[in-house]
């Protein structure tokens, strides 16, 4: 795997997944799922499963878990199991390593010549998220509230979740918006870094013209062994049902823009898609990031 592409710029700005990459919410939603299906004698949920339902839109994701849990109960039954377990536990979450330190190396370099402005884009709606992320104010204010972008966002039309590339392109519209505002030169996807653990997100991330660091749980990467530089090209095809027409959605006419100009994929080897065992020892200067 090359590390780093000397014709690539440095990074500006970076765009932040949050379950299972900033928090170790991807470990509880296991726990969750694994404690309705033994109510009902069913085995744990597996990693070959577990990796298909991670980013997809919510009805994909069900159809894929139930197609494959076959419990005696209705998916809308489920639910509501799932969120009264969701609102006792989520409340529990904590960064994962590296996480802290990564994000405050980030913000220092608000002070030097080159800053790197950060957002967050999960697929998380609302509810989930002030779950998740309540109790963690000091960690999320890293993130400035015009630049979080939610799984619930108006400007994300139906059906358009990861691995299609909106969400990051509006992520990275928040970011030159405010640029905009106070006269400062715009950040290009080409000058974005994604920081992900899902496959779908990857892709994501590829498709939006962006660099991608790939963060994935020892699980997903043993069940995408051998695979690895497919997912860090965006090219495992696993996610066409997220191929939709033109969506409905609240967008104005720069993020319009940015999504009929989102490219495909990249190609394998090509230097834009890295594997990193953890956010740890982040290394900021292979990706042109200075720090103070």
């Amino acid at each position: 795997m090359p590390s780093s592409t000397p014709a690539l710029p440095r990074v500006r700005a970076c765009l932040f997944d949050m379950d299972g990459l900033l928090i170790d919410s991807e470990d509880i939603y296991t726990t969750i799922t694994n404690t309705i299906l033994e109510e009902f004698g069913k085995p744990p949920l597996p990693w070959s499963i577990k990796a298909q339902l991670q980013g997809r839109p919510f009805p994909e994701a069900s159809k894929i878990f139930h197609q494959w849990a076959q419990l005696p109960i209705s998916p809308e039954e489920y639910a509501v199991k799932q969120s009264t377990l969701q609102q006792e536990r989520f409340p529990g979450t904590q960064p994962l390593p590296g996480v802290r330190d990564l994000l405050s190396k980030l913000l220092s370099t608000q002070t030097t010549d080159q800053p790197v402005s950060i957002a967050l884009a999960t697929s998380s709606h609302h509810r989930n998220f002030k779950l998740k992320s309540d109790h963690l104010g000091d960690l999320f204010s890293a993130f400035p509230e015009s630049q979080q972008v939610l799984g619930d966002d108006p400007r994300i039309g139906k059906g358009r979740g990861k691995p299609l590339p909106d969400i990051y392109l509006i992520a990275l519209e928040t970011i030159n918006s405010n640029l905009r505002a106070k006269g400062e030169t715009e950040i290009k996807p080409e000058e974005c870094l994604v920081f992900e653990d899902a496959v779908p997100g990857v892709e994501a991330g590829r498709r939006a013209g962006m660099r991608v660091v790939w963060v994935p749980h020892p699980g997903l990467l043993e069940a995408y062994k051998g695979r690895e530089a497919e997912v860090l090209a965006g090219l495992t095809g696993e996610h066409k049902e997220a191929e939709k027409s033109e969506p409905e959605r609240e967008a104005d006419e720069i993020i319009s823009g940015l999504l009929k100009t989102a490219g495909k994929p990249g190609e394998i080897g090509d230097g834009w898609g890295e594997l990193l065992p953890s956010l740890e020892n982040f290394p900021f200067e292979r990706f042109g990031i200075k720090t103070a």
